[in-house]
């Protein structure tokens, strides 16, 4: 917003930091559990801070409805009402993902499973630190805007001056509207206008209904005739980086020897004499009745 009293962008950067905590917090648990910390864990910030973003954009969107519902001195109450409607959403999500990432921790790839150990424990702190945090952050500006306080320095702004004597700057950067004055309603989102005035009429038409149905009816299929076709296996190439040592080895592998098959070990489980002859033409006869 072009006001400096309803400026949200300490908002916006607690939102960030929210994750960022997140990913410290699961980071140390897991590191102070011993859970080695393998390159593939270095990804998972971008993840943390994905959903943690999203579930920032839920509650803010959550609180600027209460704000059109309740008395806006009331923050009990408000926080209360954006928690009833924010929480679930956000609850659901992080159960999917936190279910997801720890089903993915019974791979048989310890890289693997500890990129699904560290990145579910970040998804559970992330929606504790939302929960608190950041519903407490929500209250400090609320405070900030009732208070008509700038949104960087926090001092008292001038409303209602005379903004036609002053410059553009000085109007954008130091004078503020009043939110608490009834003569001027907070204006709604021009998204949430799209979605209820165009949106909304349109696919609740029933010609569009009947098309969805028939897209998800071939999504559906597709996606079944998706998964008789997966073949289990991996490229052990696609585990490593573009720029990794191992990516000519497996490239050469794959170009010269690949006619001969799987290279064939055989391991002497128990204590032998090499030092004896017979030994040694025993382990030689051994290797040639295999071959």
């Amino acid at each position: 917003r072009l006001s400096c009293i309803r400026n949200n962008i300490w908002l916006a950067s607690c939102g960030v930091l929210s994750s960022g905590l997140a990913v410290l917090s699961s980071f140390g648990l897991m590191l102070f559990c011993g859970v080695p910390f393998v390159v593939t864990v270095a990804n998972a910030p971008f993840l943390i801070l994905g959903v943690g973003v999203d579930d920032m954009f839920i509650m803010i969107a959550s609180w600027e409805q209460s704000l059109r519902k309740i008395e806006k001195s009331n923050v009990k109450s408000l926080l209360a009402e954006t928690y009833t409607e924010a929480a679930l959403s956000v609850t659901i999500t992080t159960l999917t993902d936190v279910l997801a990432f720890f089903i993915g921790t019974w791979t048989a790839f310890p890289s693997v499973r500890s990129f699904c150990l560290y990145t579910g424990t970040a998804f559970v702190f992330c929606y504790v630190y939302t929960m608190t945090f950041f519903g407490a952050v929500l209250v400090l500006n609320h405070k900030r805007e009732q208070g008509n306080r700038h949104w960087l320095t926090c001092t008292r702004v001038d409303v209602g001056k005379d903004q036609a004597e002053s410059s553009c700057l000085y109007n954008a950067c130091c004078i503020g509207s009043c939110s608490r004055q009834p003569s001027q309603p907070e204006g709604e989102h021009p998204m949430s206008i799209f979605f209820k005035k165009y949106y909304g009429p349109f696919v609740t038409n029933k010609w569009v209904k009947l098309l969805m149905v028939l897209l998800y009816g071939a999504y559906l299929g597709g996606s079944i005739y998706g998964c008789t076709q997966i073949r289990e296996g991996i490229d052990l190439r696609n585990l490593a980086s573009d720029d990794s040592y191992v990516i000519p080895y497996y490239d050469d592998d794959e170009k010269y020897f690949s006619t001969y098959g799987p290279r064939v070990m055989v391991v002497i489980t128990e204590s032998v004499d090499y030092w004896n002859e017979s030994v040694r033409l025993g382990i030689e006869s051994c290797a040639q009745n295999l071959e």
